[in-house]
């Protein structure tokens, strides 16, 4: 840990730029690592498996592994950062997930492997709530658009462009260089982190509600597993997995709603645009919007016959979508507001999804372009103003709770479209008569669908907000 201190020991800069602008591009850096790990792997199972002499299947434990540490160390991430200092907690957090993440590429054995991953995924529960406070502390309300903007990026990014990556190292280098690439983006980002980002003094020694840990750590981690079984299985074991999990989040709320210095204060839920950027809407919103890239390359590798090299270069187009939305959506938000914006850019990214369940093996490379690019493009946008929204209006008090709530709920959405979106594949291939045309191409269609139903669910509830909501933070003015 000499690394550690020498590093926390450096003193920052106080120039009110490194809060506005440098202090969201280095915390991306931190979450572009930690994104770009939970994905980039996919394409190295066989290879993994080969290496540990086992099967690929017995190779999920490591992933789901990850998973519930991740689930069960995300809710005291606040708690941490009020004890001992944001900056201090997202450091530490970015040194142990470089370190597990060496430790993964160099397991010998799949044990070795799943305890490495464990550390992974306490580290990376810790990061993403705390690097948002440190984001939010220092950034203006004006300046809050652009800040969730750099910091989102890569959530859009990772998931798309982390398989192309992970093949051509697996292929060229070997698979534990997948793990390997962390070490130099993790120096960086302790660098960047101990020399941009203003240290924060914790708030006080606030008591552990030990109580709330468990209940809110084992509702995470059970609703969690329960998804991610039920995307890869049918059977009562998920539903009954799953079931638990909803049942111990019951007793969680109702816990930490009468809990004297409760491990998270749920009053922030009653910020209304906290409420639909994080709740009902916002959940639907993000389960269209991470749905999407676990379709798109079943759609053209399973649906329509694409190679390797025809699917990657489609992809790529959906990534630069996402990638040239960034710099439009400040302006667009002052010009339109968030209730107009989410509403209207909502329904265009319902249904450019939906758009997909009518592309078949004739539609020209050109259509299929344009379509992948509007869909990124929608994608994005929806995406940092569902993200901005939610902080919009909460104060400075509140902004512990909110970002540990947000990053849960977020964490819930991203499994919950994979699993839903797996699900109705599997209910449309039960309920299609043997021998019917389509096949699976028929089946991944009827999910594009229904995801596309459901995102147009959530953009319309937003005809509920106020026309001012988050005026502050858009800058629109009604004329």
């Amino acid at each position: 840990m000499l690394w550690l201190f020498v590093m926390t020991s450096i003193p920052s800069s106080p120039l009110p730029l490194h809060r506005t602008r440098i202090v969201p591009a280095v915390v991306a850096v931190a979450f572009f690592m930690q994104m770009l790990d939970s994905t980039i792997i996919a394409t190295s199972l066989p290879a993994m498996a080969h290496s540990f002499d086992t099967d690929v299947v017995a190779l999920n434990i490591g992933f789901t592994a990850y998973l519930l540490a991740m689930a069960v160390f995300i809710a005291p991430a606040g708690w941490l950062a009020d004890r001992f200092g944001a900056r201090e907690v997202f450091l530490t957090s970015i040194v142990l997930f470089t370190l597990s993440s060496v430790a993964c590429g160099f397991s010998g054995s799949l044990l070795q492997f799943t305890v490495a991953r464990v550390f992974q995924g306490a580290s990376a529960a810790l990061m993403t709530p705390v690097g948002r406070q440190l984001v939010l502390r220092g950034a203006p309300k004006g300046e809050l658009v652009r800040a969730i903007a750099t910091i989102t990026w890569p959530a859009l990014i990772a998931p798309v462009i982390g398989p192309l990556i992970g093949a051509w190292i697996t292929t060229h280098s070997g698979w534990q260089w997948n793990f390997f690439i962390n070490l130099p983006l993790g120096v960086l980002g302790v660098v960047l982190v101990a020399s941009f980002v203003p240290r924060v003094p914790g708030e006080g020694a606030r008591p552990f509600d030990l109580v709330g840990f468990l209940l809110t750590g084992g509702a995470l981690a059970l609703t969690l597993a329960g998804l991610e079984l039920s995307s890869a299985s049918v059977g009562p074991g998920p539903l009954t997995i799953l079931a638990s999990g909803v049942l111990t989040g019951c007793f969680a709320i109702r816990h930490l709603q009468r809990t004297p210095n409760a491990l998270l204060d749920m009053a922030v839920l009653k910020v209304p645009t906290f409420a639909f950027a994080t709740l009902s809407a916002g959940t639907a919103g993000r389960l269209a919007v991470n749905a999407t890239p676990f379709l798109l390359p079943l759609l053209f590798q399973l649906g329509l016959g694409f190679d390797a090299v025809e699917t990657g270069s489609l992809v790529l187009a959906y990534f630069l979508g996402n990638l040239l939305m960034k710099s439009v959506t400040t302006p667009a938000l002052r010009l339109f507001g968030f209730r107009s914006l989410l509403v209207v850019n909502g329904v265009i990214a319902a249904l450019t999804i939906g758009a997909f369940a009518f592309v078949d093996g004739e539609t020209p490379h050109m259509l299929l372009f344009a379509l992948l690019v509007a869909c990124g493009l929608s994608r994005s946008m929806q995406f940092t103003s569902l993200t901005t929204i939610a902080f919009a209006d909460v104060t400075p008090a509140q902004r512990s709770a909110a970002t540990t709530i947000s990053a849960m709920l977020q964490q819930l959405a991203q499994l919950l479209g994979v699993a839903v979106a797996a699900s109705i594949i599997r209910l449309s291939s039960y309920l299609r008569p043997d021998g019917a045309d389509g096949g699976m191409l028929t089946d991944i269609r009827a999910a594009f669908l229904c995801i596309a139903a459901i995102g147009l669910a959530s953009a319309l509830r937003f005809l509920a907000l106020p026309h001012d909501a988050g005026v502050d933070v858009s800058g629109h003015r009604r004329r």
